[in-house]
C-alpha cells in the first residue's frame, strides 16, 4: 500500500482533530437547516392555504381574518411557490459560491464561515418562525429572504473546504476528504430527526430548532476553530507530514503540490511536523488570484461543468426522493422519509471508499469514470425497483454509494487538489476560490434540474426523469474524459516501469 494510504497516524494531533469535527459540523448544521425546510413544506403548505376548519370555525376564524392569512387559493399554488422558493435558493447560491470562495481567500475564513453561519441562522428564524409568530405572510418577504439566506450559506461550503485543505495535505487526502464530505449527509439525517422531532407543535418550532442550533455552532467555530498549521507555528502540510521522507512521484493525486523548500523535522505533541528552518528568513504569505485566473487553471471547467452535471442528479434525489416514494408507491409521508435516508448512507460510504481506492491508485478521474459508469447501471435499476421496501433500500444505498461518492469527491478532495497544484507555486491562495467555482457551477446546474425534474415528470412521467438522469450522469463523463485519459495513461506508464524494474 502507498505511503498516502498507510501513513503513520503520529502526524496528526489534537488540532487536526477539532479543525476536522468543527468543518464537519459546520456543515452537518447548515445541511440540517437546509433540510428543515424540505420536511416541513406539507405543513407550510397547510398553512397557507384554505383549510375546512377556516370554514367550519367562523367564530375563531373571523371571514377577513382568513382572507389576511390565506396566500394561495389552493395547494398546487402553494407547491409551485415552494418549487419557486427551492429555485431561487439554489440559484442565489450559486451565484454566492463565485462570489465567497473569492472572499475567502482574502479575509479571515474564520469570519467568514461565522459570518455564513450565523447570518443564515439569523435568516432562516425570521422566515420560519418570526412570520409565523406574527402572522405575517408575504410572497415577496419570503422571496428576499431566501435569496439572502442562499447568498449566506454558500460562504460556509469553500471556507470549510479550504481549512481542510489547509490542515490535510495531499497525503490520504482521498480517504480524509471522502469521510469528512460525509457532513452534507449527516446533515439531512440529523435535519431529518430534528423537524420531524418538534413539528407536532407547528413548523415554526423546526426552523426555530435548528437556527438555534445553527447559530450556537457558528458563535462555537468563531472561538474554536484555528483556519491553518500557521496558526500555531507550524508549516503548510503539503511540505511534508511524514517521520520518514518517501518517493511519492507514482502516487500523485490529480495535480501536484510538492514544496522544494528546506525542511527540517520536529516532535510536537507526539507527532511529527516538518517546519521552516529558524535561520532562513520568513516567507511573505501567498497572494490571492483573481477568479479568472483561477476559472482557468488545469482541470477547473471541465470538473466544474462535470460536477454541473452530477449535482443536478444529487440534489434532484435530495428534492425529490420523498415525494416519488409516496407519489409512485403509495408509501405514507413518514416511511418515506425514513427509506430515503438509505440514499445518504450509501453516499457517505461511497465518498469514503472511493477516495480511499483514489488514494491508492494515485489517481481521482479513473476512479470517478468507474462509479460513474455504475451509477448508471445503478439507476437503471433503481427505476425498475419494485413496491418492496427492503428491496429499494437496497437498491438506493446502491445508487447513493455511486452518485454520492463521486459528488463527495469532486466537492471536496478534487477541489483541494485543484487548489493546490503546480501553476499556483509562490500564489497558492486559491482553494477557496476554486471552491467556489467547482461547486458554483455544480449548484446552476442542480438549480436548472429541478424545474427540468417537474417539467419532465409532469409531462412524461417519472421514467423518463430516470433517463435523464443516466444522460446527465453520462455527460459527466464526457466532459472529465481528457482527464480520465491522460490519468489512464499515466496509470499505465508507471506500470510497465514498475515491470521493467523487476
Amino acid at each position: 500500500m502507498p505511503p498516502s494510504c498507510c501513513g503513520c497516524l503520529s502526524q496528526y494531533t489534537h488540532h487536526h482533530l477539532v479543525a476536522f469535527l468543527l468543518t464537519f459540523f459546520s456543515y452537518v448544521l447548515l445541511h440540517a437547516s437546509r433540510k428543515t425546510f424540505s420536511n416541513v413544506k406539507v405543513s407550510i403548505s397547510a398553512q397557507w392555504t384554505p383549510s375546512v376548519q377556516n370554514e367550519s370555525a367562523p367564530a375563531f376564524s373571523p371571514g377577513q381574518t382568513w382572507e389576511d392569512n390565506r396566500l394561495f387559493a389552493d395547494e398546487e399554488e402553494a407547491t409551485l411557490f415552494l418549487g419557486a422558493l427551492d429555485t431561487i435558493f439554489l440559484f442565489s447560491y450559486a451565484v454566492g459560491l463565485y462570489v465567497s470562495g473569492v472572499i475567502g481567500d482574502r479575509l479571515n475564513l474564520r469570519y467568514v464561515l461565522c459570518f455564513g453561519l450565523c447570518g443564515s441562522a439569523a435568516v432562516e428564524f425570521v422566515f420560519g418562525t418570526v412570520t409565523e409568530w406574527l402572522h405575517f405572510y408575504n410572497i415577496y418577504l419570503y422571496c428576499g429572504l431566501w435569496v439572502l439566506n442562499g447568498l449566506l450559506q454558500s460562504a460556509v461550503w469553500p471556507c470549510v473546504v479550504a481549512v481542510m485543505g489547509n490542515w490535510f495535505g495531499k497525503s490520504g487526502r482521498g480517504f480524509v476528504f471522502g469521510l469528512w464530505s460525509a457532513c452534507a449527509s449527516v446533515g439531512n439525517i440529523l435535519g431529518a430527526f430534528l423537524a420531524s422531532s418538534v413539528l407536532k407543535y407547528g413548523y415554526e418550532y423546526a426552523f426555530l430548532v435548528t437556527s438555534v442550533v445553527q447559530f450556537a455552532g457558528g458563535v462555537v467555530v468563531y472561538f474554536g476553530l484555528l483556519t491553518s498549521p500557521k496558526e500555531v507555528g507550524l508549516s503548510w502540510p503539503d511540505t511534508g507530514l511524514g517521520p520518514v521522507e518517501t518517493d511519492t512521484d507514482s502516487h500523485r493525486p490529480l495535480m501536484s503540490d510538492e514544496e522544494d523548500e528546506e525542511e527540517e523535522v520536529v516532535m510536537y505533541d507526539g507527532g511529527y511536523y516538518s517546519v521552516q528552518q529558524q535561520d532562513e528568513p520568513q516567507a511573505e504569505s501567498p497572494q490571492a488570484i483573481g477568479f479568472f485566473q483561477a476559472f482557468l487553471l488545469p482541470g477547473v471547467l471541465p470538473y466544474s461543468l462535470a460536477y454541473a452535471c452530477l449535482k443536478l442528479v444529487n440534489y434532484s434525489f435530495f428534492f425529490w426522493l420523498p415525494f416519488y416514494l409516496s407519489n409512485n408507491y403509495g408509501w405514507k409521508e413518514a416511511q418515506a422519509d425514513r427509506l430515503s435516508v438509505w440514499y445518504d448512507v450509501g453516499g457517505i460510504i461511497g465518498g469514503t471508499v472511493q477516495g480511499l481506492i483514489s488514494d491508492v491508485l494515485g489517481k481521482r478521474a479513473p476512479v470517478l469514470a468507474v462509479s460513474l459508469l455504475a451509477a448508471m447501471g445503478a439507476l437503471v435499476g433503481y427505476s425498475h425497483s419494485p413496491n418492496n421496501q427492503v428491496v429499494n433500500a437496497v437498491l438506493l444505498a446502491t445508487t447513493g454509494f455511486f452518485i454520492g461518492g463521486p459528488s463527495n469527491m469532486i466537492s471536496s478532495a478534487i477541489s483541494a487538489d485543484l487548489g493546490r497544484q503546480e501553476a499556483l507555486r509562490g500564489s497558492q491562495e486559491a482553494l477557496a476560490t476554486v471552491t467556489g467555482i467547482v461547486d458554483g457551477t455544480g449548484s446552476i446546474g442542480a438549480a436548472g434540474g429541478q424545474y427540468l425534474v417537474s417539467l419532465i415528470e409532469s409531462k412524461l412521467g417519472w421514467m423518463c426523469v430516470f433517463y435523464f438522469f443516466i444522460v446527465m450522469t453520462g455527460g459527466s463523463i464526457v466532459f472529465i474524459a481528457p482527464l480520465i485519459f491522460k490519468e489512464v495513461r499515466a496509470m499505465w506508464r508507471d506500470l510497465r516501469g514498475v515491470n521493467q524494474q523487476l
